[in-house]
């Protein structure tokens, strides 16, 4: 085992005094082709595309790739499968409810081999997708299991007339996921739309389709209705486009970049109007005021920009350190970032692994670059660990300006940039200015400046000393840029049904 090195390698060794799963041995990978109504099928024109280790850069398979013609078949299929008179639909809601509860137990049946293939594909350390990405994977399928019998309307007064809303399903939504947590994304947008009986199209990022794949298996074995859930690994360009552009689509879901998420929002209003969820980017601030607990600030902010190698739109990219405090802090985060073991992902023993790709890992060089000659102090890291794989150094910046690329666009890789403030009117102005707000964080032991600086911060979540609190009942989605719309607890059933009022007049009788 290394500090702030490669991990040794041995996978499958035996950790003394470590009681915690060792990754599964992957033999072969069995499923690679396009799901489509409960079957597998081969692309439309025969292409396929390589998913690739990025700890190593070796090619772990090649994988179907769905273009236009597959994106047709399969909201064929979900629409059907969406009809009143399908099965799906005229399904007791109970029993919808325990289809999802048996895609979990499936889930935890597989969770050693979900989680390897989850680091395999995207080099994040095998314990944080066992422990972190399995376990909320497998609470929110739970969660929205418990929701489908008590998704309801209303009855209205209105005088001599009786009036109630139904809650009925949008129908075929599209669900398009990102590379850095795909199993995860997979349910917070499918466990949902599920839950209220609407039909899915989940089309998996290009880089990290492996564990979609693998869910598609456990769907048909859970017993789910053809047709209700297919997964179709492509490109945006192709498969992305053809989902968001569809007739037949009435609702996508999208997790990712900015500009992407601005071209899906066009691209189904120049279509059929079709509903939009967007989660995006962000530049989140932390503020860690004087009389915090500083190792407890200095602990979340580092897991808020480490985190899965700092690919993650809720980083912590802005800490703003009140000034009378600013050093020690700047002092303790270099001292814990210094401490952290990059490595092999599949070795139990590291906690910090690879960049998704060489684009992701250039962009992120470059913008450490820029960081340094625009003047700010390049406190640790910065480097890249070797040239085996795409491993950069938890890097910390201090004496960041507001004015520099690293203070104000999305770096997405492992860069933590602290500022220093000397109010807190000044503070709040600062961290508001910004085109993004998906989540904030504050850290103070003072209650009353917890719940005025909250309320101040225009940001869709805020965590009071903490960071990354993400739960399966609490709603998730952004302010401004950051997106449209809410992810996960009671919040995202609104998402995935259309209110119907229907008023009866009656006699009056009385």
């Amino acid at each position: 085992m290394a500090t702030n090195g490669k991990a040794e390698n041995g996978v499958t060794e035996e950790i003394p005094g470590l009681p915690f799963p060792q990754p599964a041995k992957i033999q072969d990978i069995h499923h690679t082709k396009l799901f489509i109504n409960n079957e597998w099928h081969t692309s439309s024109k025969g292409r396929t595309f390589p998913t690739v280790n990025p700890a190593t850069g070796v090619k772990i398979c090649d994988i179907q790739e769905a273009d236009k013609a597959d994106v047709d078949k399969a909201v064929e299929a979900a629409k059907a499968a969406g009809e009143r008179s399908a099965p799906w639909r005229k399904m007791d809601v109970s029993s919808r409810g325990r289809l999802l509860h048996k895609l979990a137990d499936l889930i935890e049946r597989d969770r050693v081999l979900l989680a390897t293939l989850e680091t395999m594909d995207t080099g994040k350390p095998f314990l944080q997708s066992f422990f972190i990405d399995l376990d909320g994977s497998i609470k929110t399928l739970r969660y929205y299991a418990g929701w489908t019998d008590k998704i309801h309307g209303k009855t209205l007064p209105v005088g001599h007339f009786m009036s109630f809303t139904k809650h009925e399903p949008v129908g075929v939504c599209g669900a398009i996921i990102p590379w850095n947590f795909p199993l995860l994304m997979f349910m917070w947008k499918m466990a949902p739309a599920l839950s209220c009986g609407n039909t899915v199209i989940i089309k998996p990022a290009e880089q990290t389709p492996l564990t979609a794949l693998h869910v598609g298996a456990l769907i048909k074995e859970a017993g789910f209705p053809p047709g209700v859930v297919n997964i179709l690994p492509g490109f945006g360009p192709l498969a992305g486009a053809a989902l968001a552009s569809h007739m037949d689509v009435d609702k996508v879901a999208f997790t990712g970049s900015t500009a992407v998420g601005q071209l899906i929002k066009e691209t189904a209003a120049r279509s059929n109007l079709k509903r939009v969820t967007l989660e995006l980017g962000g530049k989140n601030p932390c503020i860690v005021f004087a009389d915090s607990d500083l190792r407890l600030a200095v602990e979340e902010t580092q897991k808020g920009a480490f985190y899965n190698q700092g690919q993650c739109c809720t980083a912590a990219s802005r800490v703003f350190v009140e000034d009378s405090v600013y050093e020690e802090f700047v002092r303790l985060s270099v001292e814990s970032a210094r401490n952290i073991i990059i490595g092999d992902p599949l070795d139990p023993r590291t906690s910090h692994g690879p960049q998704i790709d060489r684009k992701q890992f250039d962009k992120i060089m470059e913008l450490i670059e820029s960081g340094k000659k625009e003047g700010a102090l390049l406190e640790c890291g910065g480097q890249a660990v070797d040239d085996t794989g795409l491993f950069i150094q938890p890097t910390v910046f201090s004496g960041v300006q507001d004015h520099m690329r690293i203070a104000k666009e999305e770096i997405f890789g492992p860069v933590q940039c602290i500022f220093s403030f000397k109010s807190l009117q000044e503070v709040i102005d600062r961290a508001n200015s910004t085109k993004y707000g998906l989540v904030a964080a504050l850290f103070t032991k003072n209650m009353d400046r917890a719940l005025s600086v909250s309320s101040a911060l225009e940001a869709g979540t805020v965590w009071v000393n903490c960071y990354n609190a993400l739960h399966a009942q609490t709603p998730f989605g952004g302010y401004k840029m950051s997106g449209n719309g809410r992810e996960l607890g009671e919040y995202a059933l609104a998402e995935y049904t259309e209110v119907k009022a229907i008023t009866i007049k009656l006699n009056n009788i009385l």
